[in-house]
């Protein structure tokens, strides 16, 4: 069985979509659905069962493996950058991800682990990810840095050989809808330019970058899935891995590409960044993907225009907005 936790969220159910394209539907689902609408990911998805992320853990904790389990695809964690209980991504982020690590290792399952970009913090120390320099970096916000103390565990126990970690970039595409204000700008921009015929994007407060000037790696999310099932049927490749385009883009270009794709003229508005995350902004994120080619991987990356076309046309401007298996 194939286990994907998170599997209702965004990237994880977005991985069981791209699991049955390759004809694999016995798949277990992990995930603390609650009272949110992530349940609409899974319609129109095929897999065998679903379990409570509180269940799964008392599954693996027990040591057994009920599942027989072939591989675990390790969505499932808070994904708030804002989030300011650190106790609990402690236990929800890094504790839990030795947890399944652990009954990976246990029972010769294949392991694939979200990490983030958010773990190079401002980027001083560039944006490569070489295992012998995790230990330097110094992320800006208590999510990054549960992510960071896993690859640094993961590092010391000796176990990045036997593993994948993907450090994810600025992730968009179908899925995401539930996610509020953790959605892709590119989502949000959307639904702001059918009500107000324009775009608000932050201001600047550094003179090398223009409103609109800073810079991120925008990854469209079936390049994303299509990594993890490659490095699924390259059980021999592990490490720390960028997920990203490997070419930093401008907030303008991305508001470029979306009115592009929805045949609107460009109208931004520069509004103020709230001063709660000025001193944490991130300016500029660029992953570094020669680790990733040189493991042999060839997964071609879509450009943001083709990536912002594909998903404003064939979902959002459709309202048909989830990932369906065909």
């Amino acid at each position: 069985m194939y286990i994907v936790t998170g599997g209702a969220g965004f990237i994880g159910s977005a991985m069981v979509w791209k699991l049955n394209q390759m004809g694999i539907d016995d798949i277990l689902v992990v995930d603390n659905l609650s009272s949110s609408e992530k349940w609409n990911n899974l319609v129109g998805l095929k897999y065998q069962d679903y379990l409570h992320r509180d269940q799964f853990l008392k599954f693996i904790l027990e040591g057994e493996d009920p599942f027989e389990t072939e591989a675990v695809v390790h969505m499932g964690a808070c994904s708030s950058t804002t989030e300011l209980d650190a106790d609990f991504l402690m236990e929800n982020n890094y504790r839990y991800t030795q947890y399944v690590c652990r009954f990976c290792m246990g029972h010769d399952a294949r392991f694939i682990n979200a990490s983030s970009a958010a773990t190079y913090g401002n980027g001083e120390f560039g944006f490569d990810d070489d295992e012998d320099g995790i230990g330097k970096l110094r992320p800006l916000n208590m999510y990054g840095y549960s992510k960071q103390l896993f690859d640094l565990w993961a590092k010391d126990a000796g176990l990045l050989g036997q593993i994948v970690s993907l450090k994810f970039f600025n992730v968009f595409g179908p899925n995401e809808y539930h996610k509020d204000d953790m959605k892709s700008v590119i989502c949000k921009a959307h639904s702001q330019i059918l009500e107000t015929g324009k775009l608000k994007l932050f201001k600047s407060y550094r003179e090398e970058y223009p409103h609109g000037g800073q810079k991120r790696d925008f990854v469209y999310i079936k390049d994303c899935v299509d990594i993890m099932a490659w490095f699924l049927e390259h059980r021999d490749k592990g490490g720390i891995f960028n997920i990203g385009t490997g070419t930093a883009r401008t907030w303008n270009d991305l508001a470029n590409a979306v009115f592009s794709a929805m045949n609107r003229e460009p109208d931004i508005e520069y509004i103020p960044m709230p001063e709660a995350i000025r001193d944490k902004y991130q300016y500029f994120t660029q992953a570094n993907m020669d680790k990733l080619k040189a493991a042999g991987c060839t997964v071609k990356m879509t450009s943001l225009e083709d990536g912002a076309r594909d998903y404003v046309q064939n979902y959002l401007d459709k309202d048909d907005r989830y990932l369906r298996s065909r």
